[in-house]
């Protein structure tokens, strides 16, 4: 296939050039109808955000334009069919795990997935099988399930309809994937997994490889983190015989808006053709900048530089009693925003640009040196017990928790009861307690943990108390 074509965007072009007369949607107008004041921050993209038109093809049914768009990204990232997404990664994860199992299924799903999974499982009715990561105290961090906890969950659930997998993790780690979904299929379970962060695993060496070159089934990827597409802008893609395609098709059309963006979709288009046409030149250049950039965190004092599998991800890990949100605000203060902080870890993406500012980083880096020269200890937590079982169920069930009734207690009062909501620090999105799980000590000491050290907890308002069902043995 010719990648140098971009088909959707050259349509959208060729619509604006011709100057035309709308008495459709949007009713900006391309552009005429619009406050002057921000005008100037959107006027170069209104002309392109259009509606389902002649000869812009329509995202729900595609023939035309966004069927060939379509075609090139699956041809580039080597899957059967690949969907654009303008719900972002959470759309495809509800849309996969909604074509793969029905109320009271079984699936087998990685705890620490991303919210949007378990919103999905919420969704579709299904009954899942979580497997515990492992825990890596070189990181002081949960990384992914072992292989032999896998083995067990899939021996002792055969009639599973899936195994949902997180692949690479937010900092760019990944695993032996492969070896988990040959197994997998072995047992005719089919590979969902959320890649949300691999959709540049498409270069080659020296990145990972990708889930979907590995044989995965069904592979979710947000092309607006690591590649240059826009914010919501995603992808998924699907090659199995396990997983229906129209399947998918159904519920993307029933998650999505009817009214997709235009400039969204046009995005996806450009971002495959930027991945497909990136020169050996232009890789260098950008794996020379990394190395730079490395360098410079390395001349600070209080932190190693973890060596990642991604090399565009560079992961402080705080060590000498500073917490990961001080050292973050510190560089925030100078308007440099890192991706995302954890108690003893930032996390900088690189990206697929060639930086420059790298006295700016060097600035930054000696100021910390030098403003927490005696920086005393602070508190941590020990977290390496949140997981007690390597494979969990639920307490109730999605069906039982839409009749339970609910109240509200505080934090340290709710040890032992299930919960009626999640409680999820973001970024990452990952939540500590689960929906419909039975709340530990540990879980409840490490939020309260969180909110001591700052991290945003998404929820009303945490300090008030969590949402819990009333239940025999949980009053």
């Amino acid at each position: 296939m010719n990648h140098q074509a971009m088909p959707l965007l050259q349509q959208l072009v060729d619509v604006k050039n011709h100057k035309p007369v709308s008495f459709h949607v949007p009713g900006h107008k391309s552009g005429e109808i619009f406050s002057e004041v921000a005008k100037p921050y959107f006027k170069s993209i209104l002309p392109i955000d259009l509606t389902e038109i002649t000869g812009l093809d329509d995202l729900h049914a595609p023939q035309g334009v966004i069927k060939d768009a379509q075609d090139l990204a699956a041809d580039y990232f080597g899957a059967a069919h690949t969907f654009f997404l303008v719900g972002g990664s959470t759309a495809g994860n509800l849309a996969m795990i909604l074509a793969a199992c029905k109320p009271g299924d079984k699936i087998i799903v990685q705890r620490n997935s991303h919210k949007s999974i378990m919103n999905g499982l919420e969704l579709s009715g299904a009954k899942p099988i979580f497997i515990s990561p492992e825990y890596d105290s070189s990181v002081h961090r949960y990384t992914a399930p072992s292989f032999q906890t896998i083995q067990q969950a899939i021996c002792n659930h055969p009639e599973a309809k899936g195994l949902v997998l997180t692949y690479p993790d937010y900092f760019g780690n990944t695993y032996d994937i492969k070896q988990i979904i040959d197994f997998s299929h072995q047992h005719q379970i089919p590979v969902l997994v959320d890649e949300a962060h691999g959709v540049h695993f498409s270069l080659g060496d020296p990145l990972p490889k990708s889930a979907l070159a590995l044989g995965a089934d069904v592979v979710v990827q947000s092309a607006h983190k690591m590649a240059p597409a826009m914010t919501m802008a995603s992808l998924l893609h699907i090659q199995s015989d396990l997983i229906s395609k129209d399947s998918i098709a159904h519920y993307l059309q029933l998650i999505q808006s009817s009214s997709p963006s235009y400039p969204l979709m046009a995005s996806l288009d450009v971002a495959r053709h930027y991945l497909a046409n990136l020169s050996n030149e232009e890789l260098n250049a950008i794996s020379e900048s990394t190395t730079k950039l490395k360098q410079t965190f390395q001349l600070g004092m209080h932190w190693r530089v973890l060596q990642g599998d991604d090399p565009l991800k560079i992961t402080l890990h705080v060590v000498d009693g500073l917490s990961g949100y001080e050292v973050a605000k510190h560089f925030e203060k100078h308007h440099v925003y890192p991706e995302l902080a954890t108690e003893k870890q930032v996390l900088f993406i690189h990206g697929l640009h060639v930086f420059q500012e790298f006295s700016l980083v060097e600035k930054i880096v000696k100021s910390i040196n030098e403003q927490y020269k005696y920086k005393s200890n602070h508190a941590t937590i020990e977290i390496s017990k949140l997981f007690k079982e390597p494979i969990q169920e639920l307490a109730v069930s999605y069906h039982e928790m839409l009749y339970l009734p609910k109240k509200k207690v505080q934090i340290n009062q709710a040890i032992g009861l299930i919960a009626a909501e999640a409680i999820i620090p973001y970024p990452p999105g990952i939540p500590i307690i689960l929906k419909g799980e039975r709340i530990t000590d540990e879980q409840t000491k490490l939020i309260q943990h969180l909110i001591q050290q700052g991290a945003t907890i998404q929820h009303q308002d945490i300090e008030q108390g969590i949402q819990v069902f009333l239940k025999e043995n949980n009053t």
